[in-house]
């Protein structure tokens, strides 16, 4: 399995704001999903990465995101975790299970950075 990005969320103060710039600069689609404030994004072909509009949040306590959160899928995310630490990162949110989706973590790189890692649902 490649590594490839696979979803993408922008964090913002007011979505509903944020999604009226998209859909007059970008001509995305979005629509409700989970959680209040959380939309996923068409971005205009059925093959395009999929992405997510929502509300600014500490993604873990004290960790504000002001940018794009990316996620990359992985084949295994328990050995991803292990990688992620002996290459000089840290785990920053333990693994979860988001039902129907996968299993994720966030990492903060060897620069800072904050990006997500998702071993997808077996189907």
């Amino acid at each position: 399995m490649p590594n490839n990005l696979s979803f993408f969320a922008i964090h913002a103060d007011d979505v509903g704001r944020a999604q009226a710039f998209y859909e007059k600069v970008l001509k995305w689609k979005f629509q409700p999903w989970g959680p209040p404030g959380f939309l996923t994004i068409n971005t205009g072909h059925e093959t395009d990465v999929c992405g997510a509009l929502q509300m600014r949040h500490e993604i873990v306590p004290g960790l504000q995101l002001n940018g794009l959160e990316c996620t990359f899928d992985v084949e295994d995310i328990d050995a991803t975790a292990k990688a992620v630490v002996a290459a000089g990162g840290t785990v920053i949110m333990p693994k979860c299970e988001i039902p129907t989706v996968g299993w994720l973590i966030k990492i903060k790189d060897t620069e800072g950075n904050v990006l997500c890692m998702k071993q997808p649902a077996r189907k």
